[in-house]
């Protein structure tokens, strides 16, 4: 008797690989409604909740690398409270990576990228960058950020010398998600300066729709001239002390003159030497974070 010939084997169709892969991307809509119920779970926290309420719509990362004073580092304190893990050398993110390595600005194109990947940090001091093993920290998506102003307490008005929850703060408002950066912020006492001094780039950041459109609104804002504002005398509640503009200021006298003069100095001289203590200090400091460009 002959052997009945089988038929061709057919692999069928998996459809568990599908329904993950399914699961694995999230809709701006769905996003959207998970941070409005983070952020306003952080409010109740606020009140006297437990920290556990409050759960993230994407993952927070860290490469931490000991440069940092514990009671200072930003970063930290992030992962302490448990919105951000830390991550070893070697090990790779697949989310939105904010480095010096980056060839990339971040812009609002990255809003999927954030809303499904997650967002990581590198918390490492500026003073010692050359240090830093940025290649072994290492994803698809590394960014650097465009023209900020810290508001941290370390380097308060320093131009891109953002800490670790400042470089959070600032990718989160450019690609739109500005909730989760005030739920952020609003764990440090300092936090809403950061608004208040980067309001306006940042609200025109998150208006660009290339990377393009965010370099020129960063080279506008450098090479724009302040505007002066206009000093009216006779407005009695503008706070500003002047003098009477119809009369010539009196120069003081010689020896009042002199002795003000020696006096000057010396608080010079002692304004000097704290300032050398603070910039060292500074340069130490844990809170000089390179997550954002240099």
């Amino acid at each position: 008797m002959g052997r009945k010939k089988q038929g061709r084997f057919v692999r069928p169709e998996s459809k568990g690989k599908d329904i993950r892969h399914r699961l694995k991307g999230k809709t701006l809509e769905t996003f959207t409604e998970e941070m409005h119920t983070a952020f306003e779970a952080s409010l109740h926290v606020a009140e006297g909740a437990e920290a556990s309420q409050v759960k993230l719509p994407c993952p927070l990362a860290m490469w931490e690398l000991g440069h940092c004073d514990p009671k200072r580092c930003t970063g930290r304190k992030l992962v302490r409270k448990g919105f951000v893990r830390n991550l070893r050398l070697n090990q790779r993110f697949n989310g939105l990576i904010l480095s010096p390595m980056g060839s990339k600005y971040v812009t609002p194109a990255d809003r999927d990228i954030v809303a499904n990947n997650g967002l990581a940090v590198i918390d490492c001091s500026w003073a010692k960058l050359e240090e830093t093993p940025f290649n072994k920290m290492t994803g698809h998506h590394p960014r650097l950020l465009p023209y900020l102003v810290a508001a941290n307490p370390v380097n308060y008005g320093k131009p891109c010398k953002l800490s670790c929850v400042e470089a959070f703060a600032a990718t989160f408002c450019i690609v739109g998600f500005e909730e989760l950066a005030l739920l952020l912020l609003r764990k440090f006492k300092w936090g809403s300066a950061f608004m208040d001094l980067n309001k306006d780039l940042l609200k025109k950041y998150s208006a660009c729709h290339t990377e393009e459109e965010l370099l020129n609104v960063e080279k506008e804002f450098l090479t724009s001239k302040p505007q002066e504002e206009e000093f009216d005398p006779f407005d009695v509640t503008s706070g500003v002390e002047c003098r009477n503009l119809n009369r010539r200021q009196c120069e003081p006298e010689g020896e009042d003159s002199d002795e003000e003069t020696d006096s000057s100095e010396e608080e010079e001289e002692e304004d000097e030497q704290d300032g050398n203590v603070n910039s060292k200090n500074n340069d130490e400091s844990d809170d000089e974070k390179a997550p954002s460009n240099l």
